[in-house]
């Protein structure tokens, strides 16, 4: 099939419509290997197209030459890109290019950015130009990576937000003691001189900054750039690193919006907002070290929050490994931090459904547990749950093996797990099953006044198993998602 298009594109046989085929085709890289031992280093007819009078013509054959990614295309690409002068071609040269080896032309790429920076445009032209400098922005970037920004603002009076689970945002709220703080839907606001306190607490997901002097910003990416810059963005900015302009920023917008009208407006509002700064702000896609974050709130408004990439999260930095039936570390996190009055520092432990050994990381980060006992069927699990421990510098005994066919000299304080779901591979017999085995064994490894405390999506099962058992009493019971029936148990043990 390539030859054969290629043989109509030869005899200008709907060439246009034939580009776009081959084009379509060379995304593989089969396709892509075969059609270039087919021209066996003769190109002649690609650099013809690139001069010809179709400028969709000479696009279609810059994309073919980047996908091909010949060395030699280099400087063909280069030239037909500053021949162009239709606007909404010539980021398809630069696509073309950024496959390539384009070092060379570094200075030039900056030449042309720095043109089309500080030059008029007519309004009808700015689409393909913004277009135009976000790619060559992009291309500068991956080559020069700038040196970036060091967060310095941790004793800076700041607006926070911070995303919790939104049924237990107390229990990140009483971690709070400097500021002042307050609860709302999705977490909690805080106005804080001590970031340090905050970068401590392990029980938000998230963490957010809000601007003083611009809460919401109007549905027009003009007036919404005008909004952030005036409200004082680079000053934020800049009070709180050091280094040198600009700063590079992405945006993130949750709407309702048509994917399409969403892409329209973000593109629109980061060319203003690069206008405004006199690019002291610069959009990019890989580089960035903000994340301006506009919500769409119900008047149809957009909330402004900020996400900064130069303070460092590391909280959870010792999972460097997970499988799909993983934990998040913060609901781990969680879930220790709401069963705290019950953990024993220097505790025996065990979890049985260990996995890759969040659990029992996140139990003996927040009240140190020794021994800790991580068992597991999954052994691959094992394997990462052995390097995250080291990374966590937390001493757990793990063993690949079944926790039905698991024995130890003695008895354990407490087991502390994530049970199992039914992932689609249990039926509804076997998980009954599997609880009904779990309480048994749990019943024969566990000491008198010992407590299991369990993450379930399971409700139902537990509370059967208790109240089958005399020695079994729930203590506690919280929901901890109920969009995912996810329920924490603390169940007392007496025998």
């Amino acid at each position: 099939m390539l030859r054969a298009i290629y043989e109509n594109i030869q005899s200008g046989d709907e060439v246009r419509k034939n580009l776009i085929e081959l084009k379509k085709l060379l995304k593989e890289e089969s396709n892509r290997m075969a059609f270039i031992y087919y021209l066996a280093g003769s190109y002649t007819l690609l650099y013809k197209l690139l001069e010809d009078e179709d400028a969709k013509v000479r696009k279609n054959t810059a994309l073919i030459m980047g996908e091909l990614a010949v060395p030699e295309f280099v400087d063909k690409l280069f030239e037909a890109y500053i021949k162009e002068d239709k606007l909404f071609v010539k980021g398809d040269y630069l696509v073309a290019l950024s496959h390539l080896d384009y070092r060379h032309l570094l200075e030039e790429l900056k030449e042309r950015l720095s043109f089309l920076t500080t030059s008029n445009f007519e309004e009808t032209s700015m689409k393909h130009i913004h277009e135009e400098m976000k790619i060559l922005t992009n291309m500068i970037l991956d080559i020069e990576r700038p040196e970036g920004h060091t967060f310095m603002g941790y004793d800076e009076l700041s607006d926070l937000i911070l995303l919790t689970n939104r049924d237990h945002q107390d229990i990140t709220l009483e971690q709070i003691h400097q500021g002042n703080k307050r609860i709302f839907n999705a977490g909690v606001l805080v106005r804080t001189k001590d970031l340090k306190e905050i970068l401590s607490i392990r029980t938000y997901s998230e963490l957010l900054f809000r601007l003083k002097d611009v809460a919401t910003v109007v549905n027009d990416p003009t007036e919404a750039a005008m909004a952030i810059y005036k409200g004082g963005l680079l000053a934020f900015l800049t009070k709180r690193h050091t280094g040198e302009l600009p700063y590079y920023f992405r945006l993130e917008i949750k709407t309702k919006m048509p994917l399409d009208k969403k892409s329209a407006f973000a593109k629109k509002l980061a060319f203003e907002l690069e206008k405004a700064s006199d690019r002291a702000l610069i959009n990019s896609t890989s580089n960035y070290e903000v994340e301006i974050r506009l919500v769409e709130n119900k008047e149809g408004q957009f909330n402004v929050l900020l996400k900064l990439y130069t303070i460092k999260d590391e909280r959870f930095e010792y999972r460097k490994h997970a499988v799909a039936a993983s934990i998040q570390p913060v609901t781990a996190a969680l879930v220790a931090k709401i069963s705290e009055p019950y953990l024993k520092e220097g505790a025996q432990v065990l979890d049985p459904f260990c996995g890759v050994g969040t659990m029992l990381i996140e139990r003996h980060k927040l009240v140190p547990a020794n021994p800790m006992y991580g068992v597991d069927l999954f052994g691959e699990a094992i394997d990462k749950a052995i390097i995250n421990a080291k990374r966590a510098e937390a001493v757990i005994n793990f063993i690949n093996r079944d926790f039905f066919d698991f024995t130890h000299n003695y008895l354990f304080d407490e087991i502390f797990t994530n049970m199992p779901t039914r992932g689609g591979r249990k039926s509804e017999q076997e998980m009954v099953m599997l609880y009904h085995e779990f309480f048994n064994k749990a019943l024969r490894v566990l000491k008198n006044e010992a407590v299991i405390i369990m993450y379930t999506r399971d409700k139902s099962l537990v509370l059967k198993e208790v109240s089958s058992r005399s020695q079994c009493t729930v203590l506690e019971e919280y929901a901890i998602s109920k969009k995912e029936d996810a329920y924490l148990y603390i169940i007392g043990i007496n025998q």
